[in-house]
């Protein structure tokens, strides 16, 4: 299949790269051109502006984008509905927050253009092992598109949710229950940090004990095993935790509909406490940010706080 991505950052440029290893053609498509031409060198086709997207995609075009959530979303889809047809498609797979898949979906359906929404996880390590994807739209395009999520996805990795908006939403709970459960985790070595038995302990070797058969066995404790394993006590990094919005608006969300959600609201609340001070706890949640998803650390030797996702 046949199909454009915008936006070749960390995600982008990876599934770009699972495209072309599934048979597909991609046309590629950055904001700075170094990484067009990185992956033009892999087997994409590159183009260096939106405009000459039209003449390079075979009608009904499909467009990715795989953009920062907010404006520059905003910016790209105005574009798009300047040079796309009726018929064409767009897909968000950026972590876009879902109320706002709604109006884009109305306003590119004036045009005739089709849209989806697509909550994508798997971070870094998603060429490798596939991206899970949660899909909201209309479900005759999410037909047309499913060659291309059958790529993405390992086996049972994609599931239709709903209308617009609802791939979105699936995953904004999604990255909720992660904030929850790295929580956990770190909370956890902390206690085992504090006690008269943290001498003896190798905390990579736990981490993997506790995957072989264990009731909290996990691809986060896998993470943490390689973290502990490159810093037995994490003591290059501060225990510095940023989110990047997923998290708030879960807990927005619960507010709204009246859900007790206390372990996802004080995992967020913890996040901001993070950057106050330094615990054992938060060099963990940090380690796994980063193992997962390629987020920035902040080393202890420095105090300006990390990049955001």
């Amino acid at each position: 299949m046949q199909l454009a991505m915008i936006g070749l950052g960390r995600m982008g440029m990876n599934m770009v790269r699972k495209l072309l290893q599934g048979g597909h053609e991609v046309v590629a498509y950055n904001r700075t051109p170094q990484k067009t031409e990185e992956i033009a060198r892999e087997g994409a086709t590159a183009v260096y502006s939106l405009s000459e997207l039209p003449d390079r995609l075979s009608r009904p075009r499909l467009v990715w984008m795989m953009l920062p959530a907010g404006s520059a979303v905003d910016e790209h889809l105005l574009q798009l509905t300047e040079i796309l047809s009726p018929g064409d498609i767009v897909i968000d797979g950026g972590n876009t927050f879902y109320k706002d898949d709604i109006p884009r979906a109305a306003m590119l359906e004036e045009k005739g253009v089709r849209y989806m929404d697509v909550g994508v996880s798997g971070g870094i390590w998603g060429l490798k092992v596939g991206y899970c994807l949660m899909i909201g739209g209309p479900r005759e395009v999410y037909r047309i598109c499913e060659p291309v999520f059958k790529t993405l996805a390992p086996e049972d990795g994609y599931l239709y949710c709903g209308p617009a908006g609802a791939g979105h939403f699936v995953k904004m709970v999604h990255n909720g229950i992660e904030y929850g459960m790295m929580q956990a985790y770190g909370e956890g070595f902390q206690i085992l940090e504090a006690s008269p038995y943290a001498a003896s302990l190798n905390y990579g070797e736990v981490a993997h004990l506790w995957n072989q058969g264990s009731v909290v066995r996990s691809w986060l404790l896998e993470l943490a095993e390689a973290a502990f394993k490159e810093d037995g006590k994490l003591a290059r990094i501060r225990g510095h935790v940023e989110d990047s919005g997923e998290g708030r608006w879960t807990v927005n969300q619960a507010v709204e509909t009246g859900v007790s959600a206390p372990v996802i609201t004080l995992s967020l609340m913890n996040r901001f406490r993070s950057r106050e001070t330094d615990t054992f706890s938060d060099r963990v949640i940090a380690a796994l940010r980063r193992e997962f998803g390629g987020h920035a650390v902040v080393s202890r030797e420095k105090k300006e706080p990390g990049t955001k996702n």
